[in-house]
């Protein structure tokens, strides 16, 4: 079995800088981001989840297609950024919490995983996809993108959590997008 990317990790990371992953910086970050806003398949949605939102850059190009959009982040430094980065948005939560164990109580018409993936053990990635199919409306959406490269730290590579979230029963695939940087998928339950 595979464990869990340690807190450790995290806390060294995000003791780096407001922006460890430098996600509002690289431009690679910023495509990527907007490629994933651009694969939704509607203009609008009624309610969004997204854990792991890290400093909320994707969070503010999800908000402006979700009147009630929630977002989530481990780490309580990425939790305040993203609070800044979305204090003049309505309809936007930032909690702290981590997946599996938090997920957030009633139905969403989008669940966004981003970067979040890899870095659980595979019975958390197990009931990370249970829970986000049964939070799913029916025809509700569900969007995933991950860096493909391995990464000594991380569980799993993005190939490997897109190849067990796509043989997951409950969805159907949309479209799917392979670049040398990331994966990017979007299926409906």
């Amino acid at each position: 079995m595979r464990p869990p990317t340690p807190d450790a990790y995290f806390d060294e990371w995000w003791g780096r800088s407001d922006d460890p992953w430098a996600h509002a910086t690289r431009w690679s970050e910023a495509r990527k981001y907007r490629l994933t806003a651009a694969a939704l398949p509607r203009p609008r949605y009624d309610r969004s989840f997204e854990p792991g939102c890290g400093i909320g850059v994707l969070t503010t190009l999800l908000a402006a297609r979700s009147p009630d959009h929630l977002a989530m982040e481990r780490h309580p430094r990425g939790v305040a950024a993203t609070r800044e980065r979305c204090a003049g948005l309505p309809g936007v939560t930032v909690v702290e919490g981590r997946i599996p164990d938090d997920w957030p109580a009633g139905s969403f018409d989008l669940v966004v995983l981003s970067e979040v993936l890899y870095y659980l053990s595979s019975p958390e990635l197990d009931a990370v996809l249970d829970r986000a199919v049964e939070a799913l409306v029916p025809g509700g959406d569900l969007v995933a993108v991950h860096h493909r490269p391995s990464v000594d730290e991380h569980t799993w590579t993005g190939d490997e959590v897109h190849e067990r979230l796509r043989a997951h029963p409950g969805l159907t695939s949309l479209s799917r997008l392979v670049e040398e940087g990331f994966v990017l998928d979007v299926l409906q339950r």
